[in-house]
């Protein structure tokens, strides 16, 4: 698989879901099916639909924490952007163009770090988000 192809599809994937839920989704949606259209013509009219329920999903989970609910939709809007660059390679200057015109609209959540550690009789734990010096004697 192209790591070209796959971080775009990430990228698209996070961003077409962070504005689900945002006044920014028409145009999201519209730059979508757009995409779909010219890249698989066939498909355009299916896609509109899903994408009008990943909507109503997204909507819903955010308004009630639904943050797995979101992790599923942005995994299934990757792997459908993914299979259309495999399909249609030619498609990724167009989905790069539409990323440049949406994600500066894309809500950026801070990155979520869970750290969890057991230590019994004379053991050691050291945990950290990011750097991290120790010096023992």
């Amino acid at each position: 698989m192209d790591p070209e192809i796959t971080s775009l599809a990430q990228a698209g994937g996070a961003a077409l879901v962070a504005l689900m839920a945002s006044d920014a989704w028409q145009a999201t949606r519209e730059g979508v099916v757009g995409l779909w259209r010219r890249a698989q013509p066939h498909r355009a009219d299916a896609v509109a639909a899903e994408l009008d329920a990943g909507q109503a999903e997204a909507v819903a989970a955010t308004g009630a924490g639904g943050e797995e609910v979101l992790r599923e939709l942005r995994a299934e809007w990757q792997g459908r952007l993914r299979r259309l660059l495999v399909a249609r390679p030619d498609a990724a200057a167009e989905l790069r163009g539409l990323l440049d015109e949406i994600a500066p609209q894309a809500p950026v959540d801070p990155p979520v770090v869970t750290q969890r550690a057991t230590a019994s009789g004379q053991a050691r734990v050291y945990q950290a988000g990011r750097d991290q010096h120790i010096t023992e004697r």
